[in-house]
This record gives C-alpha cells, structure tokens and sequence, in this order.
C-alpha cells in the first residue's frame, strides 16, 4: 500500500503538461495549454492544461481532471497504477507502509501466485505452437473453430499436453514450489501426488484489468465431454482470483469499451474471441456466473451502456433475466439481443463482417422493459400471473436510480401494457417506501434534536412525495450545486454545538448537514454519484486532515475523481469566457438557500401533479375532497418555504 506522504511526493513532483504531453500534441495558448482531445473525435482544439491549476478539461466533451484523472482515463489504469506511472516518471521510489510479518507473508504469496501463473501461461502458449501434440490436437481445435493466430497471440492461448503430470513436472524443473502450483489452482493433490488440472485441455488464461494473470480456464476436446467429464474447468477462487470480481477478456477490451462508450455480454471465451475476430472489441464475458455488483462497478469505470448478446434458447433467456436488477441499480443502461435461430455469438460473428453484426445489433436490441414485457407479460391472460409479471417489471424500474429514467421507464409501460401511469407510479412508490423503511431499520448513526435545526430549514416534504417525480433542469443544477458545495467545502463547519437526544453536542459539517436534512425524508440525489460522494464526505468530514476537495480529486474511484476535478474546474479559469461567477453570501446561507430551493422544487412539482390528478379523478368525491385537501396543505407548506427563502436567505 502506498503511504499518504508518498503520494503527496508524487503529487508535488507532477506536472500535468508533461504528462498529458506524452499522449496529446499540447501548443501554448496564453497562460495555458491546449489540444485535440483524446476522449473523443475532436476537430478542433478543445482540451485545455492549466499547468498554474495543474487540471485540464476538455470544453465539447467535458473529459478531465487532474493528472492522475487523466492517466486512469486515456490509459484505463487503477489509481494506484496511475500513481507508479507518475512515480517511474519522476523517479520517485515507492514506500509502502511498513507491513506486518503476515502482511510481508500474504503479499509475498500474491506475488508468487502471479510469477506462477505468468511462467504457466507462456508454457501453455509454447506447447501449442512447438510440442507436436500442441500443434496436432491443440492448434488444430482452434483451426477448427476458426480462430486466427493473431487471435491466438491476443488473448495468450494454449494446450496442456495430456499426461497428467506435465506441468507439474516442468515448473519445479524450473525452480517453481509445489506450494504456488496449488495454491493457484494449476495442480491438485491427492493420496497419490501432485497432478495437473488442465490436461489434455486447450486453455484459455484470464488476466485480470491490469494484464496480470490470474485464472485459467481449460476446455476438453475429445470424447470425454460427452460423458461424465466436465467440458470446461476453471481455476478455483484463489487469494489473487474471484469469480465474481473478474470478466473474461475485459483487459483485451477496456480501451474499446471506452472508445465505443458500450459493452458487450456474452456468455462464453470463445464468443468473446469470435467477435474480436470480427472486428468488435468491445466485449467481455462473465462465463455462466451471475454477474456480481463488482464486475457491474468494474464495467462502470468504462461505461454505462451495456448490451446483453445472448442466444435466443432457454439457457440464453436465462442469463439475459439473471442480474437485471443489479445492472439498473447500479445505473447501467441496459439493452437486450437474443440472437436467432440458434446462433451464439460465436457462431453468428463467423457469418457475418463486423458493420453487419453491429448493424444487427442496433436494429434488434431492445430495452429491458420491452424485453421483459414481451418474455412475462404478453400473450399472459391469467390475471394473478400477468399481475405478478407486471409487478416484477415495476420492481426492476423501481430501483433505477436515475428518477427522469425511471420516469421515462413507467410511461413506456404505461402504454404498451394500457395501465393508468398513476396505478404503476402508486404501485413503484410503495416499493420505493417499503425499501426505505428496511434501510432505516438496518442503518444505525446519531440522532439529532430535531429543533435544533429547525430554525434554519423547514422539513416540508410529507412521506407521500417520496418515489417518482419528474425532474426538471432547474432541480437537477440545484443538485449539481449542492453537490458542488460537498466537494469543495464538505468538511467546513457551519453549525455548532448542535444538540443530540442523548443531551450531548455536536458540530454539523456541509456534509453532514446536508445528508442529515435529505435523509430526514429519505430524500436522494437523481445522480447515483452524488449520493456516494455525500455519504463519503458526511463519513470523513469529522476528521481532522480531511479536506472535501483534496480527497474526492484524488479519489480512487475515476468517476468520482472525474466529477470532482471538473466541479473544481469550475471554480477556477482556464482561459478567456470559461470564468464562473463564485458564489455569494455565507457558506452557511449557500448551502441552506440550496437545500430550501430542493424542496421547494419538489412541493411545486407535487402541486402540478395534483392538478393534474383532479381532471382524471371524474366524479368520485370522497378522492376530489381529499386531493383538495392536499393541495391546500402542500400550498401553504410551498407558501412557507418561499417566504423563508424570500425573508430569511440573501439570494
């Protein structure tokens, strides 16, 4: 693990031209810098460095950050890989912080297991291109399946020779312990010895983001498989391997996925090496596994737009069902292609170029709503079951966690299945509502007084507000803003000595205060993000050495860093016409103005909603008396915050 004081060295010694310099043709432009952008097909300069700021950003695209923003971006490396970049750069010699003896222990069993499997993976890939049974059985399986040796070079195949003991043999010849040969899964021990794995298996290496190899996967190719003989073997969960943390062939593919701004899911190695093979890079499999909230966040780190390209049997509507949910929680936006007549990938790439596959695909895939509508819902006429189907497809929209999709995702529904919107909305609430209550329940953290803070915001969005509204731009800068505030001052104090029901006192940070007054009423960002970067900084914003801006910018996730170093770009000018007014006023009165401008858009948005339910509701008074019941309330509450925020906060 890298110390903090090596990383502020690193930090200090960066200078941003240099290393953006290395990838984009940088001319002096003033005080700054500028370029093509690398991170889209950029005609005209675009990309600015500010090397007094040491931040760059893109002004079409909005790509940039700081330099460790832009390595973890243009190069699709992990932050501490960003930081032994620069480190090699400028010769700085890593210090990791002193580890202790089981620590020194574990880590040097890691780096075994990774020697190991780097040794293994070359000794697969020189028996198929030299050893006469390599070349006979397994070049020849590959021929078989049409795979070129280009192919074979990019993603490191190879043939483990049959005899059970050949690999075994070979690495303690070559200096290699048993120890390693087990513990990554290469060998197995019994009664009778030490006996390789993969025999007589063609072998397909698994490396993970970085390039190093952590896995192998080993197909039979005779007989065997037809009888009681697994045809695929896997290396077993290791302390350097995970199933469900690793995506086949997601190394070979990052920078496509970047490039394309989308991936593609298949299920199997040799789909994935069928389609490089025709052309389309952009794709990774998870090999029959459910897919896990750490591949969907790795995934993430390149894009959100995903397409699951799965065959159209059983087994292929399957897996395209299996983790959708997860996906939509974790804002994927989701396609689905079934492909026909029992194609696979595999087999469909090797009819077809890479403009046809790819022109398929944009014609026939179809969202998630219309691809579970058409498999539960349609051609079903059993009331309980069509309702029970409908509910799913609700339950999956519900957990979307971007409020104008989710809304776009209900209205679609609404009117391919004919139900009234405000039926599905009431229905998704209630789920919303139900998710909320088991949060709280499992969520533990102080309680503040309520009075102490309610002089300054008034807590005015009753519990059936919350779930789905539509959101206007004008709510979502105010978010922006909000989040803004957290990044650049989420540490700063702005209450004190505030009381706790416990009689005690404390201090409420920007941070704290403002997830404290959300989450009063369960109230979230539309931006997933910002939901996380709020409950980072509520979490440290107490510590002593914590300052918002300084951690978020390099933080390791690079969507967060990203965020944070463009709201911090913000603040700062880069060049002529790019220069946004500071904000006015007390923090303090920012970020209260802020919190009331949120709620006030939310009960205003609720007034028009009422409107519109009165022209629907025909003639049953008992529902007319009680939204105008409503209306009048949720007028007074509006009436109460615009006058605070007319009276009481400097605009």
């Amino acid at each position: 693990m890298i110390d903090r004081a090596t990383i502020d060295k690193i930090m200090d010694a960066t200078n941003i031209v240099d290393v953006v310099g290395e990838f984009v043709t940088l001319r002096k432009a003033g005080v700054n810098y500028k370029g093509l952008c690398p991170f889209h097909d950029d005609k005209t300069p675009s990309f600015m460095v500010s090397p007094s700021k040491q931040i760059c950003k893109c002004f079409a695209c909005g790509e940039g950050g700081t330099a460790i923003n832009f390595l973890m971006k243009h190069e699709q490396i992990t932050y501490p890989e960003a930081l032994r970049w620069l480190a090699k750069k400028y010769n700085i010699e890593i210090e990791e912080k002193e580890l202790t003896e089981e620590e020194k222990k574990e880590q040097s069993d890691r780096e075994s297991m990774f020697i190991v499997n780097e040794w293994a993976m070359k000794y697969f890939q020189d028996l198929l291109k030299n050893d006469p049974d390599g070349i006979a059985i397994g070049k020849q399986y590959f021929r078989s399946r049409g795979i070129r040796d280009d192919i074979i070079e990019k993603f490191n195949l190879g043939y483990a020779l049959s005899k059970r003991d050949a690999l075994a043999t070979a690495a303690q010849k070559a200096g290699y312990q048993v120890e390693y040969l087990e513990k990554t899964g290469l060998c197995i021990r019994n009664e009778r010895g030490v006996y390789d794995r993969y025999a007589g298996r063609v072998i397909f290496p698994w490396l993970n983001v970085s390039g190093k190899v952590v896995a192998f996967g080993g197909r039979l190719l005779d007989a065997r498989t037809k009888g009681v003989q697994q045809k695929y073997v896997n290396s077993p969960d290791s302390e350097i391997y995970h199933k469900e943390r690793e995506l086949y062939g997601l190394f070979q593919a990052k920078k496509a996925i970047a490039k394309e701004d989308r991936v593609y899911m298949v299920e199997g190695y040799t789909d994935v090496i069928a389609m490089h093979q025709c052309g389309l890079e952009n794709v990774v499999a998870n090999s029959g596994t459910a897919l896990s909230n750490h591949q969907i966040r790795l995934l993430r780190r390149f894009t959100q737009n995903i397409t699951l390209l799965y065959d159209g049997d059983e087994a292929g509507i399957h897996a395209a069902m299996r983790g959708t949910d997860m996906l939509l929680a974790e804002g994927m936006n989701i396609k689905v292609l079934l492909l026909p007549d029992g194609d696979d990938p595999d087999s469909f790439s090797r009819k077809h170029t890479a403009q046809e596959f790819k022109d398929y695909i944009e014609q026939n895939q179809t969202d998630f709503i219309t691809f579970k509508t058409r498999l539960t819902v349609e051609n079903v006429t059993d009331p309980v079951k069509r309702s029970e189907a409908i509910g799913g497809i609700v339950k999956s929209i519900s957990v979307v966690p971007d409020q104008i999709l989710r809304s776009t995702y209900l209205s679609e529904l609404s009117q391919r299945l004919g139900i009234k919107e405000q039926t599905l909305l009431n229905s998704m609430n209630g789920m919303i509502r139900k998710d909320i209550e088991e949060k709280e329940k499992n969520s533990q953290g102080t309680v503040l007084s309520e009075s102490s803070v309610a002089e300054d915001s008034l807590r005015t969005v009753p519990d059936e507000f919350i779930g789905l509204h539509t959101v206007d731009e004008q709510t979502l800068e105010v978010e922006r803003l909000l989040i803004q505030s957290v990044i650049r001052d989420g540490e700063k104090v702005i209450y004190e000595n505030i009381e706790t029901e416990d009689g005690g006192t404390t201090n409420l940070t920007v941070a704290q205060y403002i997830a404290y007054d959300l989450g009063q009423d369960g109230l979230t960002f539309h931006n997933d993000l910002y939901n996380l970067i709020l409950q980072e900084a509520a979490a440290h914003s107490g510590e002593p050495d914590f300052k918002a801006e300084n951690y978020f910018m390099h933080h390791p996730d690079i969507e967060i860093s990203s965020l944070a170093a463009k709201l911090a770009i913000d603040r700062h000018q880069l060049g002529k016409g790019f220069q946004l007014k500071e904000r006015e006023g007390s923090l303090r009165q920012h970020v209260l103005h802020l919190v009331l401008d949120l709620r006030l858009d939310i009960i205003t948005k609720r007034l028009k909603d009422i409107q519109a339910q009165l022209k629907q509701v025909g003639n049953d008074p008992k529902m007319i008396k009680a939204l105008l019941e409503e209306y009048r309330d949720t007028q007074q509450l509006r009436d109460a915050l615009a006058k605070q925020l007319g009276n009481d906060i400097v605009r």
